[in-house]
């Protein structure tokens, strides 16, 4: 959980610090116990500058507060969180509810005058109160027609029905319950039914329409009520509705087909309520009926290029005759693949998802949603795109054409962009920057290709003055300006006429991508002592990691740089500035942080963190071991990414006779840090 909290705080994108706030108050009182009280500390200070820096919304800030008065409130929430109801409350709920039903039926029933008709059907005269047995006596209106009592007694004898007094649909001798008297018929409207399933008809009074012969029809299935009637009718209009013509002849075996000619006279919205009430009539359809209907569905609503389909292939024919993704398609994908790497921060997922599409000509697009969708966010997100993009030229996935294409599609906007986003061209560095690593593309191809349509509106010199002030951070700004002359640059190439060139150059501090700046002079070596004396000096005045770059590139080659004496006294200087002097000590993780890319830089390799941890444990033995204190090194030091796992595993196995001095103490005090590391661990390979 310590590592998911990290992770969440690195990325100081919106949806990240969201995902925190919800952890913390989730498990945050878990988590907040003696032993890592420390790193509960680091955790809730940072967040307490992400809120100082009001970088980021609203909405967030006050997210971020909610959590920290939580933890001042030792988690006790201000208002209670309804739980989930236990089943005693759910029994008594649902008592209370059926007693006020009854009440509600009670009160209708004690009104003789009106009762509760069903939805859906006419109240006309309607009004007598039914009998016990659930008939009601319906009177004849002055409309409806006289009946001949004394054709009732010939209802046993289905064949001396006359076909215009049917008493029941379908020819049923069924009495729908409640059902009162039509005002007369159409016989001449319908067809004979003979094929008409059981339960459909158009309406109640249909089968006034058929004729005596068709009787052989009472051996259906009976279904009683009206509302099953009103159901079928309702079902066969949607369907026909829907044009969904069954064979019925297929369906039902029988020899007269005439009714597929019958007109129609009524028709229905469709529904998914109906298409249920029909599930059971359709159960009895064969199945080689169903497969006939659904193979006409499926026919209807199939495109024109799946039809072609339709035929099976052989793997190979299919591979090759398959077309290209759209370009819809592959911005879909690409904004997936893209929202995926930034969230989960898997280099090698992604680069297998970009092969995967196959659409080398179509990779502009996945290039500028890549810029796009980063260009707003966090600079942590902005590095880790341009890393994707270098990786994908640098492995061939990603043509140099395709990557110029996308990126110059959104520099084509990028002036109007910089009303909305002031340092735009800063952002647009950060993600440009590393493609120039080895392996990438070379300065001058770079250079030349994207500033096309940047040198007509004055902007190109903004933007390689942004790359090249974000590559001297990398490198030295020998390096840099070594690798600007290599490629025959020149800066008349990239500023407008009018335009100063010296004066921009001075501007920018562009000095060493000119032959005129002043040689270097020669360098002597500098005792650890009076590194440590410059460097803390420098530390004490704030400098920006940038003045401190320079004057370490002054003063020493690489080859110095890289020696364990110059990493060891630059380790113990920048943790010598980060600790508190008050009782006991501690340390200020902003200084670590804030000094982090000075430390990565020089820390190149798992050698150098060895050499660092060595340092950092001589301090902590010269201060005489304050209690946590290297413990609260080591939580700020992994967090900020400056030291890794395995040199952390390195220290602690290491049996090197010269720095056993204080050893002993020291592993004691970060045992709690090595268990949580190797419990961490454990959780990510599960």
């Amino acid at each position: 959980m310590h590592d998911c909290v990290v992770k969440l705080l690195k990325n100081h994108d919106e949806e990240s610090l969201e995902c925190l706030c919800r952890l913390l108050s989730t498990i945050g009182k878990d988590l907040d116990f003696e032993r890592a009280k420390p790193r509960m500390d680091q955790y809730f200070n940072q967040m307490d500058k992400i809120i100082k820096e009001r970088k980021t919304s609203s909405r967030i800030r006050f997210m971020l507060q909610d959590v920290i008065d939580l933890r001042l409130c030792n988690w006790v929430p201000r208002r209670a969180d309804q739980g989930p109801k236990t089943i005693d409350q759910i029994h008594k709920e649902a008592e209370m509810e059926k007693q006020r039903e009854q009440v509600k039926v009670q009160q209708l029933m004690s009104k003789p005058d009106k009762r509760r008709e069903p939805q859906g059907r006419p109240t006309g005269s309607r009004g007598n109160q039914p009998a016990d047995d659930g008939w009601n006596t319906v009177p004849i209106s002055k409309s409806s027609r006289p009946i001949d009592t004394s054709r009732i007694t010939k209802i046993t004898k289905l064949g001396a029905i006359d076909s215009n007094q049917l008493l029941a649909p379908g020819g049923r001798l069924s009495w729908g319950k409640g059902s009162s008297g039509g005002t007369g018929t159409k016989p001449a409207e319908t067809a004979p039914e003979s094929s008409r399933p059981a339960t459909s008809t158009l309406n109640r009074f249909s089968a006034l329409q058929q004729s005596a012969a068709e009787s052989q029809d009472a051996r259906r299935p009976l279904h009683r009520g009206s509302s099953s009637r009103e159901r079928s009718d309702k079902d066969r209009g949607d369907r026909f509705e829907r044009g969904e013509r069954f064979d019925k002849g297929e369906l039902f075996d029988r020899s007269d087909r005439s009714d597929r000619a019958r007109p129609l006279i009524t028709k229905r919205s469709y529904s998914k309520e109906t298409e249920d009430r029909s599930r059971e009539r359709e159960a009895h359809i064969p199945q080689e009926a169903v497969r006939k209907v659904a193979s006409m569905t499926e026919q209807r609503d199939r495109s024109k290029e799946s039809t072609k389909r339709e035929i099976p292939a052989p793997t190979a024919t299919v591979a090759s005759s398959k077309p290209s993704m759209s370009e819809d398609e592959l911005e879909k994908k690409s904004k997936a693949i893209i929202e995926e790497y930034l969230h989960i921060n898997d280099m090698k997922e992604a680069l297998q998802c970009v092969v995967e599409l196959n659409s080398q000509t179509l990779l502009f697009i996945f290039v500028r949603n890549g810029i796009e969708s980063t260009l707003e966010r966090s600079t942590i997100a902005r590095e880790h795109m341009g890393l994707l993009l270098y990786q994908l030229v640098k492995a061939g996935t990603l043509p140099k054409e395709q990557y110029y294409k996308g990126v110059l599609e959104v520099l084509e906007v990028a002036e109007d962009m910089e009303i909305d986003i002031p340092h735009i061209w800063l952002y647009l560095a950060e993600i440009i920057t590393p493609v120039l690593l080895e392996g990438g593309i070379l300065m001058g191809e770079l250079f030349r290709e994207l500033t096309k349509p940047l040198v007509v509106i004055g902007k190109a010199g903004i933007l390689l003055a942004e790359i090249l002030g974000l590559l001297c951070k990398g490198m030295s700004h020998k390096k840099a300006g070594a690798l600007w002359k290599e490629s025959g640059l020149s800066w008349k190439e990239f500023l407008s006429k009018d335009q100063d060139i010296n004066k921009f150059i001075t501007e920018k501090e562009l000095e060493y991508t000119t032959g005129n700046e002043t040689e270097t002079p020669c360098i002597k070596d500098l005792s650890p002592a009076e590194l440590d004396t410059t460097l803390t000096k420098l530390l004490n005045e704030n400098s920006s990691d940038q003045k401190i770059f320079d004057w370490i590139e002054a003063n020493f080659n690489d080859q110095q740089t890289s020696s364990n004496t110059f990493v060891r006294t630059l380790m113990s200087t920048v943790c010598h500035s980060a600790i508190i002097s008050e009782n006991p000590c501690r340390v200020d993780v902003n200084i670590i942080h804030a000094r982090a890319k000075l430390l990565q830089k020089y820390l190149s390799d798992e050698a150098k963190e060895l050499q660092a941890l060595y340092a950092l444990q001589a301090l902590v033995v010269k201060l005489d071991q304050p209690p946590n204190l290297l413990r609260m090194f080591f939580d700020a030091l992994y967090d900020e990414d400056v030291i890794k796992e395995e040199p952390f595993y390195k220290w602690e196995s290491s049996k090197d006779p010269a720095e056993q001095q204080g050893k002993g103490v020291a592993l004691k005090s970060v045992t709690a840090f090595f268990t949580w590391l190797r419990e961490a661990e454990d959780e990510s390979d599960n």
